[in-house]
């Protein structure tokens, strides 16, 4: 599912921060006199030490405050509006994901913990969860505090951030195989080979999706959705391929030979992007654990609703290889969860159980049933499962980095 696509920030969402504050100072004023100082000094005192408040709401992305000391800072997200949000910490370049936090429904409040270093960077509010999001400029400062782990710590991340880069630099070669192959059975016209191998190559992708994503320009070309098409955007990646090989019954013009082979140039070249990308790739602590979440993140809107492979119903695949990369994740902290959290440790390994057993139910031969075959009551199932998994999941970072 593609995220954030450009780093354009539009004017108006720019200005809308800043407008609503002062409107939001006016009415306070207006009600008590010392309001507006009690809530400056209350934000004032939250971004002095990393705490900052984050209000969503379909138009708007009000950040407590626009600085930061380096170290860990946590937004505490609360989606004020009536569409499903996601919350963004962007690098300077406005393509990098920092952090991100993902399918924060209307009401609901979550956190982003992660560790900053000094630098620039933009917030983002993502309502509907399409589109540019709502941008705004944000300073991390220098504490003067060394922000990495320190003493056995320090050999517990080391060793998690060994133990995945690794792993992601595997899981992209072997992308990388599968993705020829792919390509040369559909310029070929093999249509049912292509078909048998779709789900299979594209678990690769899915077992790193946030770092895959995490290349703004790389993701839209490789993982768009047509849902998620915006108008004039040229659809390409995986799942135009999709749409082509499980055509609708009606109203489908079935893609030409030379638009299959321009559509296989694209995809090869920009998953050849990914691997040279990915080859020296190096992780923190933070990154690790809010990664593994956001895998679950990824089911929980995409898998568990059958909404990312709309034409082939091969959900299943994806959602066992979000899971994968989660766990992978997870069980590269546990060293250090275990001295820090053991408790945390031990419900995340019942979770983990749990879903899998789940998940094992609906499988087909060495792969999985079609997401149409699962009634409600199945589907209900495992999208409980997940959010009982996603709970103390999104704890992880924070105890890893207590």
């Amino acid at each position: 599912m593609s995220r954030l696509t450009r780093v354009t920030t539009s004017p108006a969402a720019r200005l809308s921060t800043p407008a609503l504050a002062i409107t939001a100072a006016l009415a306070l004023s207006a009600c008590t006199s010392n309001a507006p100082s009690a809530t400056n000094a209350a934000a004032t005192s939250g971004a002095a030490s990393g705490q900052l408040t984050v209000s969503s709401t379909d138009t708007a992305c009000t950040v407590s405050a626009a600085t930061a000391p380096s170290g860990t800072v946590v937004f505490r997200v609360t989606n004020d509006g009536a569409k499903v949000t996601e919350f963004y910490l962007l690098a300077e370049d406005g393509l990098r994901i920092v952090g991100e936090v993902e399918n924060i429904g209307p009401g609901l409040t979550r956190d982003l913990v992660l560790r900053a270093a000094p630098g620039k960077y933009f917030t983002a509010c993502k309502p509907g969860m399409v589109g540019d999001g709502i941008r705004a400029a944000f300073t991390v400062t220098d504490s003067g505090k060394d922000i990495g782990p320190a003493g056995a710590d320090k050999e517990l991340v080391d060793a998690a951030n060994a133990q995945y880069a690794s792993y992601v630099k595997d899981q992209t070669e072997q992308l990388k195989a599968q993705t020829a192959r792919f390509v040369k059975l559909y310029t070929a016209g093999q249509d049912e080979a292509a078909r048998a191998l779709y789900p299979r190559a594209r678990q690769h992708w899915e077992r790193i999706e946030p770092v895959a994503e995490s290349f703004g320009d790389l993701d839209p070309r490789m993982d768009l959705r047509e849902a998620d098409l915006e108008k004039g955007q040229n659809w390409t990646g995986w799942h135009v391929m999709e749409k082509d090989l499980w055509p609708p019954k009606t109203g489908y013009t079935a893609l030409t030979p030379a638009r299959r082979a321009t559509l296989a140039d694209q995809l090869t070249k920009d998953t050849d992007e990914l691997y040279q990308r990915t080859r020296t790739i190096t992780f923190t602590a933070d990154q690790i654990g809010n990664g593994a979440k956001s895998l679950l993140d990824e089911v929980a809107t995409g898998k568990v609703t059958g909404e990312e492979e709309i034409w082939s119903h091969t959900d299943l695949y994806d959602f066992q290889a979000n899971v994968d990369g989660a766990r992978v994740a997870w069980e590269g902290l546990r060293p250090l969860l275990k001295k820090k959290d053991a408790t945390l440790d031990s419900q995340l390994q019942l979770r983990f159980s749990a879903l899998q057993k789940l998940l094992d139910q609906h499988k087909q031969g060495d792969g999985f049933v079609g997401y149409d075959a699962l009634d409600k009551t199945q589907v209900k199932a495992l999208a409980d499962a997940v959010n009982a998994l996603s709970e103390p999941l999104s704890k992880l970072t924070a105890a890893v980095l207590a």
